[in-house]
């Protein structure tokens, strides 16, 4: 394999491209936003008002750099004009209820936006016509998991998630699979894939029920991290990474056909680390007076304790390899948010952290 570069292309093919973004004002959609912004590109973003307090979105002030459009997508008519209005040349589909526990507490919800959202998208789309790319962003939870040691899940292997968020995104892809085949399978028809990612990290997620935002909380109020399960095993990796690996798929497949397909995108093994250290790596990043204890719950719902990926298919189809490894990216992650703790400015430190990033690639 042939570790390649992507970089200069991407500037060349987003250089003006009107892509529309789904999910923009999350974590990742917020990240995305501004790494297609410094690729020349015009951002059309269409997601709920976020939700968590503070917001990537809100402390970057994406709301005045892009286009947005704060509405649900479970909403067909309101979507079907946001899309109409942009004419997108490339579709990004991120929006998403991301949270397992948010789903025990809120399944109906779940499924009407995981699934649903995808279908008045699709058809949204493929109403428009004209559209050159689509990417369905799912999740590595969309498998049946038997747990096994030390298995790494391909991309052929059964979709049948346990909770009501990994089961609704599996549908989700389903639905993307079928509309590909049903609709957009002729010859210069729109190419599609999904792309299945793990654990992410970095700056500006402030979400709950998550390990970094929760290590960040608790530090900056000076107490101990509590973690309910220090011993699951994760693959982690710096937003960064998917990110870039989603915009070189939507690219490619423009170019070529053969590209179009699902690819799990995930970092090595040696990105695999228990939520515990995951923590270790935190607290040595951020120094005094970080710390963490072990708060185990006995009747946690489920979550499955071990998890990875096989990326071998999109290290052989695009000669994609990972750049930040786990301690990296925790180190990236924590400077981010000791910049947000002592009010530097959060536009220059994300920008700052993109062009670095892209400057390896």
């Amino acid at each position: 394999m042939v570790k390649m570069n992507y970089t200069e292309s991407m500037k060349q093919f987003y250089a003006g491209k009107r892509v529309f973004l789904t999910g923009h004002t999350g974590f990742k959609g917020s990240w995305l936003s501004v790494m297609l912004r410094l690729l020349g590109a015009e951002v059309y973003g269409y997601a709920l008002a976020p939700e968590s307090e503070p917001d990537l979105f809100s402390l970057l002030g994406l709301q005045d750099k892009m286009h947005s459009t704060i509405a649900d997508i479970c909403d067909f008519a309101r979507l079907k004009k946001a899309v109409r209005e942009a004419n997108p040349d490339c579709v990004l589909h991120l929006a998403a209820q991301p949270l397992v526990r948010e789903s025990y507490r809120y399944p109906r919800e779940t499924y009407e936006t995981n699934v649903m959202g995808t279908v008045n998208l699709l058809e949204a789309v493929r109403e428009l016509g004209g559209v050159e790319s689509f990417l369905n962003v799912t999740t590595d939870k969309v498998y049946e998991n038997p747990e096994q040691a030390n298995h790494g899940f391909t991309e052929d292997e059964k979709l049948d998630g346990y909770d009501p968020y990994s089961n609704s995104k599996s549908c989700s892809e389903l639905v993307t699979h079928s509309y590909q085949k049903s609709f957009f399978s002729e010859p210069g028809a729109m190419r599609i894939s999904t792309a299945r990612a793990g654990n992410v990290i970095g700056g500006g997620d402030f979400a709950k029920d998550r390990i970094i935002p929760d290590c960040v909380r608790a530090t900056v109020q000076g107490k101990a991290v509590e973690l309910r399960n220090p011993y699951s095993t994760r693959p982690y990796q710096h937003v960064l990474e998917p990110l870039y690996a989603y915009l070189m798929i939507v690219m490619q497949q423009a170019k070529d056909a053969k590209y179009a397909g699902y690819y799990n995108v995930g970092p090595d093994d040696c990105d695999c680390v228990s939520t515990g250290e995951l923590a270790d790596l935190f607290v040595k990043h951020w120094g005094e007076p970080a710390s963490w204890k072990n708060v185990a719950e006995a009747n946690a719902p489920h979550e499955a304790g071990f998890l990875k990926l096989d990326c071998a298919k999109l290290k052989q189809s695009f000669g994609w390899a990972p750049i930040w490894h786990v301690d990296q990216a925790v180190g990236e992650t924590v400077r981010w948010y000791q910049a947000w703790a002592d009010s530097k400015d959060l536009t220059a430190v994300t920008e700052e952290q993109i062009r670095l990033f892209l400057a390896v690639k």
